[in-house]
């Protein structure tokens, strides 16, 4: 990946659509630390999350936090190699790693419900779905920029 991974000037579209929607994620992540409880369970966390919410503990905001800098990190390297800020290390490697974690993601709701009953089936649902999408449009940004270089 060079400096700049467009083609005629024009940035990666799946991997800034992909850089996008990462950040949406994030967004939403931070809109449960600034609302609260009732955002946690507007999206769908479990009972437990949303009680220790409610009870102002320390726990929900910090891994959420930690949650949306993830997604943010994400966010950057998918605009980094989609050509709009500044080429970070390792991108190539790095975008495979997300691409895959968004698709596992995606694809093992079934595992992740047992092992996080909390939440609901419809929540599962719905974010390994959303996972997976996003997942497929880095694997088309991925392989627009692995071509090219």
């Amino acid at each position: 990946i060079g400096s700049r991974s467009t083609v005629r000037g024009t940035p990666n579209m799946a991997l800034l659509t992909g850089g996008t929607l990462s950040a949406i994620v994030a967004v939403m992540h931070l809109g449960c630390v600034v609302i609260g409880a009732s955002c946690y369970r507007f999206l769908g966390a479990g009972e437990q999350m949303v009680a220790l919410a409610e009870s102002g503990h320390w726990y929900p905001p910090v891994i959420t936090l930690a949650i949306a800098g993830v997604f943010i990190v994400w966010a950057l390297y998918a605009f980094s190699a989609a050509g709009l800020i500044v080429r970070l290390p390792f991108a190539r490697f790095v975008l495979a790693l997300i691409t895959s974690v968004y698709l596992i993601r995606g694809s093992a709701f079934q595992l992740l419900m047992a092992y996080f009953p909390g939440n609901s089936r419809a929540f599962w649902v719905g974010s390994s779905s959303i996972a997976f999408i996003i997942g497929l449009i880095h694997a088309v940004g991925l392989v627009q920029i692995w071509k090219r270089n």
